[in-house]
């Protein structure tokens, strides 16, 4: 075991509430831990071992290496309880905040590490966009200012249309919001859930028909990205309706049900069709073979494996467009941003730099598309959006939304 005794981590521990000497010395083994050079199994807990094995581990710890240069030294210590505390770890080119907690018992192993964000030193839009550049597949990226006088920080790719994932949702809430503000519907109005359609989300497994607020099913659409509740949304404003709301921010019709689109994505005939049929058409083919989508069964590991079909039966917009979209969500109410910013999709420690956070995110196999409304602590509200696409191989997720990150972090730079 290491045990630190300079100035410098006496003063820390003084500065930090009393925390554990126990939990003190296991962080600041961990820049020996994230440097390679301390056994791994020493270190972590046999839980935390299984959770996550060392290859894994070691995998991260490059990625970050390769990206914040060598581990040095524990900037801070903010304990979070006795045995558990938020670490800034200062790299040659940047930082890392992490969470630690350690077991009660000796030797005190480590039971938790979570990485919550990474500070690249002196980064720009450039080193973001070089970066953004090197990945395989399409990206773009889009950081814009919502006061209209300013141009945007980052407009790389804004133009080109990106498959959004589960981030079609927010045409879905845009829609509601506007039936609402027209009277045509209540957030307390209560309807039934619709067809189970394939998780994320909860209320495919619910019973058939279950009361439901509008606002509670919102909520889920966009908190847990709940793709029961997405259709059941869907089906109460009318198709035509979430249509042409889709149209106004460059999307185009039919939108596509979750339900939909995965039994679509199974069907090798019916993604052929799909795919070589234009607007008209594929309402038509809805139309005819509405009913089967409805009751064909879908199988939780379609996503298991190689993109399926995300260059054609998808939801797509280009990121200037999205951006549109979040200004006019940012102006749609209080409970539009309140449910927004449920799931606020950011590290704690971009989050406690700003304001207000609200997200929508949205991924599968090739896919990862991130869509940030964010309210600086002097009032000035931007919007970030970004996708990256593959249609060979799954994205690497975790390096994306550290991008997102990073272009977070250029916000009042």
């Amino acid at each position: 075991m290491l045990t630190p005794s300079t100035p410098a981590w006496a003063q820390q521990q003084a500065q930090a509430q009393a925390i554990e000497p126990q939990l003190g010395q296991r962080a600041h083994q961990l820049i020996d831990v994230l440097a390679g050079r301390f056994v791994f199994d020493r270190y972590f807990a046999p839980a935390f071992q299984t959770a996550v094995p060392q290859e894994r581990f070691d995998a991260l710890a490059a990625q970050l290496r390769a990206s914040l240069g060598a581990p040095l030294r524990v900037v801070t210590i903010a304990p979070e309880g006795r045995w558990s505390a938020q670490l800034t770890i200062a790299y040659e080119r940047g930082t890392a905040t992490m969470r630690l907690a350690i077991d009660l018992a000796a030797p005190h192993a480590v039971t938790g590490l979570l990485v919550t964000g990474t500070q690249v030193a002196d980064d720009s839009a450039a080193h973001i966009a070089a970066d953004l550049a090197a990945l395989p597949g399409q990206t773009a990226l889009a950081l814009y200012p919502l006061d209209g006088k300013q141009p945007p920080s980052l407009a790389i790719e804004d133009a080109r249309p990106m498959p959004l994932g589960s981030a079609f949702k927010l045409w879905v809430l845009a829609e509601l919001a506007r039936q609402i503000a027209a009277g045509t519907h209540r957030w307390d109005e209560v309807v039934p859930t619709g067809t189970p359609s394939l998780p994320t989300g909860i209320l495919q497994s619910w019973p058939r028909a279950t009361p439901m607020t509008v606002q509670s099913l919102a909520t889920l659409m966009i908190a847990v990205s709940d793709n029961t509740a997405t259709d059941t949304l869907i089906a109460l404003l009318g198709r035509d309706a979430v249509d042409a709301t889709a149209a106004r921010y460059g999307g185009s019709g039919p939108v596509l049900t979750t339900r939909e689109a995965f039994a679509i994505k199974a069907d090798g005939t019916l993604t052929q069709r799909w795919s070589a049929a234009d607007a008209q058409a594929r309402r038509a083919m809805l139309r005819g073979i509405g009913p089967t989508l409805a009751a064909a069964p879908l199988d939780p590991m379609m996503f298991a494996g190689a993109p399926l079909a995300t260059d054609s039966v998808e939801w797509f917009a280009a990121p200037r467009d999205v951006v549109r979209l979040l200004a006019d969500l940012r102006d749609a109410g209080p409970v539009v941003r309140a449910i927004l910013a449920i799931n606020a999709g950011t590290d704690p420690g971009t989050a406690r730099r700003l304001d207000y956070v609200g997200f929508k995110g949205g991924s599968e196999p090739g896919v990862i598309a991130l869509s940030y409304l964010v309210r600086t602590k002097d009032g000035r509200w931007y919007a970030l959006v970004g996708g990256w696409h593959r249609t060979d191989a799954a994205v690497d997720e975790g390096k994306f939304a550290a991008l997102a990150m990073r272009a977070l972090g250029l916000i009042g730079r």
